[in-house]
């Protein structure tokens, strides 16, 4: 299972770029706050950061975020995303499973995992419908959740291609 900073390790860079595109534009205080949090773990000014180039602070970004000291932020920034951006893949997954949620697809009470033969079903589901990059993002942070997550899940995230995220990379010696 991966944390939510190892998720970011190995999130495609377009997708990345989406969620601080999300940050930028739509949740301002969360990134600033999210700045000052990152630069001060690496002992940076945040004007160093907010004066790079877009594509620049995007890679920092997500280089930061990929770091085990980050990963409550990590975390907080993807359940942020995915709830406000992309509640309708979080609906059409629960809706799929049977699961009661709120309107905006977050769950008080997870059941025990459901039988693998329904969660690839709902998968399907929703690659039919979204983007695969975010579907993908999704079912690895909600496997995420919980310490023990769903073993039927956790399955399938090994062993359906399209649920892998790209390799992260060797680190430099």
């Amino acid at each position: 299972m991966l944390k939510s900073n190892e998720i970011f390790a190995q999130m495609p860079v377009e997708t990345a770029g989406k969620l601080f595109s999300f940050l930028t534009e739509k949740e301002k205080p969360l990134y600033k706050a999210t700045i000052d949090t990152l630069t001060k773990q690496r002992h940076l000014r945040p004007i160093f950061i907010e004066r790079k180039p877009r594509v620049e602070r995007f890679a920092w970004f997500k280089e930061t975020l990929s770091r085990k000291t980050s990963e409550a932020v990590a975390a907080h920034l993807l359940q942020i995303w995915l709830v406000a951006e992309h509640k309708a893949v979080l609906c059409d997954f629960l809706d799929a499973l049977g699961i009661p949620h709120e309107n905006d697809g977050t769950v008080s009470t997870l059941p025990s995992a459901p039988p693998k033969d329904k969660l690839q079903t709902a998968v399907q589901a929703l690659f039919d419908k979204h983007d695969p990059a975010v579907v993908a993002v999704y079912l690895h942070a909600f496997q995420a959740i919980d310490d023990k997550g769903w073993s039927s899940l956790e399955e399938l995230l090994h062993e359906d291609d399209r649920l892998r995220l790209a390799p992260a990379p060797a680190a430099a010696s």
